[in-house]
């Protein structure tokens, strides 16, 4: 359980950072301008380590959304009129800017949503990688000429900016689920409106103004309004400004996100949930596989849409699974982010533990076996291998979120696919076996939109498609595919020679 180790206030600490805005993080982000809180409520915001108060910010109203759509109504047009080279240019110099604040970055992931130093590496890193594909879609035209079956006509395919973007994010990856699709919007002529989650309104929406505004930006391009979601997000994601709605967090939540955005004729980009599969074939390498598992189950507590939720293993192979998993598990520091060593941080709030908790006491109740912790102190959740364990046991037919590792037997292969696909969701997936050939015969089978052979499923490449089907969204991230989303495409035909009319 989690280690005692003293470290100065944690208020103090953000607000000296040299990330953090000239008059700190209590503010909106509208217009260019850091917006004082005034009378509005405040969120707090709680390190999950230790439960103290890291700083307050604004709890944005309905006003303050309808301020910011129109502001960025307002200064979409310019923007897109100025030369892609220098659209690219400020998106870039933002990339920047995250590896200079790589130290502060690794203290506000670890203070505001509990990632430990090797989840702030990857996480920065991610977000540098979105940046420098999203900067490079500026140049991109994307445009096409199309033959035409009129005599004389030019078909030309023009692209051009969606106009505003809402941008709601959660708070797991909070920089790097934000930038995703901020970066490009902006490097392809769109302004943004984004709204962060209130657990992470820092690394998640005003840290992203702040390197912004240093790269130059012009005022109104990028507001952030952070917000409760029960108090904002249905008019934020109903308005009838913008023309892209992306969202990234539970498809509970997307599904009204969706919905609403449809309503108001946006074009949704959803990237909800997962319950992923890790499967195990008979002829699989059992140390891979089990070093693939633990990293795919633990990464950031389990707080990741495409984090391991089930262990498919053969029954052949089951408890040399078990037992390598569960002795890799316990082999892991679990502390305070800040601390040295530490891989094991603590979970968002209280609201997520008992949800995991619920899932694991459900699933004991009804016949699985604690191969590997099992306990919690605080927000600290011992990671847990879990073994007996059914396809129908909560811990394993919902999206538990948690540092939990269900293990399941399966027969054949034939009943691998058919467990894995036994859920609404369809996000990642990954499949275990020394035929690769035979491991991509499982992938196909997979309903899902990304899987990983003799990996895990804990995987995103900036230029490589990134997204599910069913209850895990639709639509796709990163590179040229987010760019459909955040373009328009026109048809403009010229009409070379007199064209012959019937009449």
């Amino acid at each position: 359980m989690p280690g005692t180790n003293d470290f100065p206030a944690e208020e103090s600490v953000i607000d000296e950072l040299d990330i953090a805005p000239e008059d700190g993080w209590n503010a909106l982000y509208l217009d260019g301008d850091w917006v004082p809180a005034g009378d509005r409520d405040l969120i707090e915001v709680e390190n999950p380590a230790t439960r103290t108060t890291l700083t307050r910010v604004p709890s944005s109203t309905v006003d303050d959304v309808d301020e910011a759509y129109a502001i960025a109504d307002e200064a979409q047009e310019a923007w897109a009129k100025r030369p892609p080279q220098e659209r690219a240019g400020i998106v870039a110099d933002a990339c920047a800017l995250l590896g200079e604040y790589a130290e502060d970055l690794a203290t506000l992931f670890a203070v505001e949503c509990g990632g430990v130093q090797l989840k702030a590496d990857f996480e920065t890193q991610l977000a540098q990688g979105t940046m420098e594909v999203g900067s490079g879609l500026a140049m991109r035209d994307g445009g096409r000429r199309k033959e035409s079956v009129t005599p004389g006509k030019e078909n030309l395919l023009v692209r051009e900016p969606a106009g505003v973007v809402g941008v709601i994010t959660p708070w797991n990856f909070p920089l790097y689920l934000s930038s995703r699709v901020v970066a490009p919007a902006i490097a392809l002529g769109n302004s943004v409106v984004l709204k962060p989650d209130e657990h992470t309104p820092l690394t998640g929406g005003l840290v992203l103004a702040k390197v912004f505004e240093e790269a130059g930006l012009p005022a109104g391009v990028l507001n952030v309004v952070p917000g409760y979601g029960h108090e904002i997000g249905d008019h934020f994601s109903g308005h009838s400004v913008p023309s892209v709605m992306a969202f990234t967090g539970s498809s509970e939540v997307g599904r009204g996100v969706g919905q609403r955005a449809v309503g108001s004729y946006t074009e949704p980009a959803l990237e909800l949930g997962g319950n992923n599969a890790h499967i195990v074939l008979e002829d699989a390498d059992v140390e891979r596989a089990v070093d693939a598992g633990a990293f795919g189950s633990f990464t950031h507590q389990g707080q990741e849409c495409i984090s391991i939720n089930r262990h498919l293993v053969h029954e052949s192979l089951y408890d040399e699974y078990v037992a390598g998993l569960a002795d890799r598990t316990e082999q892991l520091p679990i502390g305070d982010p800040r601390e040295e060593g530490t891989l094991v941080g603590p979970v968002i709030n209280e609201s997520q533990r008992d949800k995991i908790v619920g899932f694991l006491e459900e699933s004991i109740a009804r016949g699985a076996t604690v191969e590997a912790g099992g306990n919690h102190d605080g927000l600290f959740i011992e990671p847990t291998v879990l073994s007996d364990v059914t396809a129908d046991m909560p811990a394993a037919c919902n999206e538990h979120f948690g540092p939990v590792a269900p293990v399941i037997p399966f027969e054949t292969d034939e009943e691998a696919i058919r467990i894995a696909n036994g859920t609404d969701y369809g996000l990642s997936g990954s499949v275990h076996s020394t035929d690769v050939a035979r491991a991509r015969d499982v992938a196909d089978a997979l309903e899902t939109g990304m899987v990983h052979i003799n990996d895990q499923p804990l995987n995103d490449e900036p230029h490589v498609a990134f997204g599910g089907v069913g209850a895990s969204g639709m639509g796709r991230y990163n590179d040229e595919w987010i760019m459909d989303t955040l373009t328009t495409l026109k048809w403009i035909s010229i009409q070379r020679e007199p064209r012959e009319y019937p009449y």
